[in-house]
């Protein structure tokens, strides 16, 4: 989706394969790591609900678990963003793995000598997120720095799928673990993962750090913040995505609690799982898909489709006709995902100054994802008093986003698509 070798209709050399972009230096390593991480925080994702539900039968205090997994690391990533530019997205990536893999075995620990109160949960949840966004911007930071403009779509298609992927394995490997060995096993392994995603982040060599600052610490923060929030297509996609992710932070808590509605709590877990991982299969089709479409200037149009679709299949598919209209209209909504998200990075990776990536993209992602920590509380608040209305709320929420993709301009400042 990039001025030249994208469409293939200003240079005479074909547009690289994934297989061949997979032979791009340190892209495979980087990948690798990003797949771990991922999926660790797949599992984690739907552990939390789980270990909530099972302990204590509250919605509530599951959206607010799920929320506090992400919420406070969104409001310092404009310090994350600053430091990325700082240290590097290798290193940054490296601690966050490291963090997260400690607060993981912490979980583990307290779960198992009997101090798992709702204040120390969400303690330790806090303090997980508060590192996170050193890794979800730290990877995004890195990307177009390993492949050529002219790939750039191509290549966040294959990060997209790495979503799917996660999505297959991580919800059905935590429902599995969590329904035959428990909570504390299941953090446990958890944290190898995020173990291991750090070691395949070192793996990485050929990156640059960037070039030293004059200004503090916050005082580049500051700029981050300012700059998404000045920039027009940084500013709108914030507003249309942050929407769209309130759905489906809505679905981190209704999945799980619809599954053991059904099915009892046992068999829930598992099934909870079982439906994420087919969401993930087809989502993995749809990014890999858009991929190969010359879509080009046509982003805007591709999100708003894809957000109606949403609304569509969360609000009269899923909310209507029970386990089995939530299974067809998440298999509905995940397979629009990919073209939404390959859209939202493509237009946001080629509108951003290289020079500002860890700033300027840290500040752009947590705003684009607050939507989810804000579903997960909602949907958490709102389940006791209406399951329907939940679902209602979360499709109106993808109908609001697909309108504000009008804020997002046409063409950049400097008149490019």
């Amino acid at each position: 989706m990039t001025d030249s070798g994208l469409n293939g209709s200003t240079t005479a050399e074909p547009a690289l394969s994934y297989r061949q972009l997979l032979h791009i230096p340190d892209l495979r390593a980087l990948l690798l790591a990003t797949c771990l991480s991922r999926l660790a925080g797949r599992m984690l994702s739907l552990a939390i609900v789980l270990y909530a539900l099972t302990r204590t039968d509250s919605p509530a205090l599951a959206g607010w678990l799920a929320f506090a997994l992400l919420a406070p690391g969104l409001v310092i990533s404009p310090i994350a963003g600053a430091l990325i530019d700082r240290a590097g997205g290798v290193r940054a990536i490296t601690a966050d793995m490291a963090a997260s893999a400690a607060c993981l075995l912490a979980l583990a620990l307290v779960d198992r000598i009997g101090w798992a109160s709702t204040p120390v949960l969400l303690a330790l949840t806090t303090l997980f997120s508060l590192t996170s966004p050193l890794s979800v911007a730290g990877i995004r930071t890195l990307l177009p720095r390993l492949v050529s403009r002219e790939v750039l779509d191509r290549a966040n298609a294959l990060d997209t799928s790495i979503h799917g992927l996660t999505d297959i394995v991580g919800p059905a490997l935590a429902g599995l673990l969590m329904g035959l060995l428990g909570a504390a096993p299941t953090f446990c392994v958890i944290a190898v993962v995020y173990a291991g995603a750090a070691l395949g982040i070192g793996a990485i060599r050929h990156t640059h750090l960037a070039p030293a600052r004059q200004r503090r610490l916050l005082g580049e923060a500051l700029a981050g913040l300012v700059r998404v929030v000045r920039q027009p297509t940084l500013r709108g996609l914030a507003v249309c995505y942050s929407l769209y992710q309130v759905t489906w932070g809505a679905l981190i808590v209704l999945v799980p609690v619809v599954t053991a509605r059904h099915f009892g709590a046992a068999t829930g877990e598992w099934m909870a799982g079982v439906l994420w991982a087919g969401a993930g299969a087809v989502g993995v089709i749809g990014a890999l898909v858009i991929g190969q479409v010359r879509a080009q200037g046509r982003e805007r149009q591709v999100m708003a489709l894809g957000m109606v679709v949403t609304a569509v299949a969360i609000g009269p598919v899923a909310g209507a006709f029970g386990v089995v209209g939530l299974a067809v209209g998440l298999m509905l909504i995940a397979i629009v995902a990919g073209p939404v998200d390959v859209g939202l990075l493509t237009l946001r990776q080629r509108r951003t100054d290289p020079a500002e990536l860890g700033r300027v993209l840290s500040v752009s992602m947590s705003l684009n994802l607050a939507g989810v920590p804000l579903g997960t509380a909602l949907a958490g608040t709102l389940i006791p008093w209406s399951l329907p209305g939940t679902f209602a709320v979360a499709a109106l929420a993808s109908l609001l986003a697909a309108a504000s993709v009008t804020l997002v301009p046409r063409r950049d400042q400097s008149g490019h698509a």
